[in-house]
């Protein structure tokens, strides 16, 4: 039996995208910070839940050690735990930008360095690490998150140039504004701001709705099995990444419009 590890699977794309492997047959194990969410999403859909916190690069190292000993073998490890951290530049502290570059970098490292060898020494395995297409246009307003997603995106794709031909896959994944807790939980145990009330009406406003996690997880497991390098979803988020590629400085332009609005 195939199996997989989900770090942030409590909740939100963590939790949808654990749900639809085991739906395929795979055996998940999902690991979370959020140890009541955690056991209730296990005892749901019949996985195996571990604590852990992903800035601790031993704790991952040995939950993913113990998956594979127990196991035999570790297929998938999805990197997908991290936090939304935003506001107005000048209003972010120092804090702001250490806790999210520990939760949505260093914690992808810590998953890469910790599945990468295992991977490689059974000669087969997929990375699956949880950018945001703000890691592949211009997103003002939460530049400590915006700044980690497009290091998970050159990371994920060198990683994968380099694992090419050892037969590990790296994808990663960049989704648009979707209808998860994320918003909801922005600057976590941090200083304050009002960001996530304001990018979630701006996100509503924008895109009409926001994309729901099912459709979100059906787009990322399809993408896997395909071994896209980049899974880009919804269709707005793929037109968005287009744009901005065949004009960089007119996706800066519209950000900053964006911007200006919200400023009010």
């Amino acid at each position: 039996m195939r199996t997989a590890v989900v770090t942030g699977g409590a909740s939100g794309i963590g939790r949808a995208v654990a749900r639809d492997l085991a739906g395929k047959g795979v055996a998940v194990t999902i690991a979370d910070l959020d140890e009541a969410a955690g056991e209730r999403t296990a005892k749901e859909f019949g996985l195996e839940f571990v604590p852990l916190d992903v800035t601790d690069a031993a704790a991952v190292s040995a939950v993913l050690g113990a998956v594979r000993d127990a196991r035999g073998r570790l297929d998938f490890v999805f990197n997908n735990a991290g936090i939304a951290v935003g506001g107005f530049t000048e209003e972010l502290t120092l804090d702001h930008w250490n806790r999210t570059i520990d939760v949505n970098l260093r914690g992808v490292v810590h998953g890469v360095h910790a599945a990468y060898p295992i991977m490689l020494e059974q000669g087969h395995g997929h990375i699956v690490n949880t950018a945001s297409l703000a890691g592949l246009v211009p997103a003002p307003l939460m530049l400590p998150y915006t700044t980690t997603k497009h290091a998970v995106v050159g990371l994920s794709l060198a990683l994968r140039a380099e694992a090419a031909g050892r037969g590990v896959r790296v994808s990663v994944v960049c989704p648009g504004f979707t209808d998860t807790p994320l918003l909801d939980h922005a600057n976590p145990g941090l200083p304050s701001t009002e960001v996530a009330a304001r990018a979630r009406e701006s996100a509503i406003k924008t895109t009409g709705r926001l994309y729901s996690v099912d459709r979100l997880a059906a787009d990322i497991l399809r993408g896997v099995a395909r071994n896209q390098a980049v899974i880009v979803a919804p269709a707005s988020g793929r037109a968005a990444w287009r744009a901005a590629r065949l004009s960089p400085g007119g996706a800066v332009r519209v950000a900053g419009l964006a911007t200006r609005r919200l400023r009010g």
